[in-house]
């Protein structure tokens, strides 16, 4: 077995021809960058592109495959210099007296993702798009994936904003066969123990992902894996638990790092404090009704267990601070540090404290350091707003 990095949620923001695909993502976040930034910046063996239903992509695609820089492997994936790009498309759902949420779905090889992409041009309004909302029921399209060979995956799943737990139900078991979802995807703002206190997510396992909107988010959460060999297969049996593959280690912000961490006021843009957050329906600062409920405060609305379930097969959760949020590790410092080290991945993980000091000075290097070990100091984020690093 060996270990490897994936990050199994990146959007694709335009075509190379300039179609629109994730209307928010950056212009140059194609196909091709994606799997470039994570081949030769990013250390990251496995990517994840979720936007991969559209045609547009699903050309480009082709287009890399015909020309022979890219090849889909036989285990599933396709293959790009050091990574491994994994098919996925992002769908929203909303069932009848429920909000919407959205599910990723992951497929091994491109004839299946070009047989699901037109089977959901049937059910959807604009397939060109990412993330649109699919006109079936929840456990609909969940059959539809697992009949044609794919995976399913709840994304962000605690987010105010289009997840399960977070605008959608209080319980996963009113919108989709759990017996079905082998993993979930925790989201910025929360981490193992918080979600250890939903029951029906004991027998699952968590991945860290970026929901990556630009090339410089790419790995800003990911999964340590105990594989094989980088493919779709392999991915599988670690998410399932099988053969000796699986999850080594989830990595991703502290908590309070993330932007919809705690509840927030939406009239005068304050975040609610830690003892009225749980019950608060009227901001205490202003008296507006329009609050969005923190992930933090959601989790404990909806929780069944009075402490985190930890079952032996779930790997640690480490609080890892991305390059770019650690103070005084700007564009240059990282492009130096990337000149002499290589990728994103070998910096936070492997190059020791002197070499680092000796590209970047000391005090930048144990920042780093300080980063890898989780003893930065923060500041709590909410109502979209990410928190900060006060040291």
């Amino acid at each position: 077995m060996q270990t490897y990095y994936a990050d199994l949620h990146i959007h694709i923001g335009r075509t190379e021809e300039g179609k629109a695909v994730k209307i928010s993502g950056s212009r140059n976040l194609t196909f091709h960058n994606i799997a470039k930034e994570a081949s030769e910046h990013k250390g990251m063996d496995i990517v994840g592109i979720i936007d991969c239903h559209s045609p547009g992509v699903l050309q480009e695609i082709d287009h890399y495959l015909d020309k022979g820089t890219m090849e889909e492997l036989p285990g599933g994936g396709i293959r790009y210099h050091q990574s491994t790009v994994i098919l996925g498309s992002e769908i929203e759902v909303r069932d009848p007296g429920m909000g919407p949420a959205h599910v990723l779905a992951y497929f091994p090889m491109l004839d299946m993702m070009k047989e699901f992409s037109s089977w959901m041009s049937r059910h959807m309004k604009n397939i060109q798009l990412s993330s649109q909302r699919i006109y079936v029921s929840a456990r609909q399209l969940q059959q539809e994936i697992i009949d044609r060979g794919g995976l399913i995956i709840p994304a962000h799943i605690f987010t105010p904003h289009r997840s399960v737990y977070g605008s959608c139900t209080d319980r996963m078991a009113h919108l989709l066969d759990l017996t079905n979802v082998p993993a979930v995807e925790l989201g910025l703002s929360s981490d193992s123990a918080m979600a250890g206190l939903i029951s029906e997510l004991t027998p699952m396992t968590f991945l860290t992902n970026s929901d990556a909107h630009s090339l410089g988010k790419i790995g800003r959460e990911y999964n340590q894996l105990s594989l094989e060999q980088p493919t779709y297969i392999e991915l599988v049996k670690a998410i399932q638990r099988m053969d000796g593959r699986k999850v080594l280690a989830n990595y991703g912000l502290n908590p309070r790092l993330g932007k919809y961490h705690r509840t927030y006021c939406r009239g005068c843009g304050s975040i609610i404090d830690d003892h009225e957050a749980v019950s608060v329906e009227r901001c205490s600062y202003c008296g507006s009704l329009r609050i969005v409920r923190g992930v933090m405060d959601r989790i404990q609305d909806i929780a069944d267990l009075h402490q985190p379930a930890m079952p032996d097969y779930r790997p640690p959760y480490h609080y890892q601070v991305p390059l770019e949020y650690i103070p005084g590790i700007g564009p240059k410092k990282l492009k130096d540090l990337l000149a002499h080290f290589q990728t994103e991945m070998n910096i936070l993980h492997r190059v020791k404290l002197d070499d680092l000091s000796t590209v970047i000075g000391f005090e930048a290097a144990e920042l780093i350091l300080k980063a890898r070990e989780g003893r930065l100091e923060l500041e709590s984020g909410g109502g979209g707003t990410y928190g900060k690093i006060t040291r």
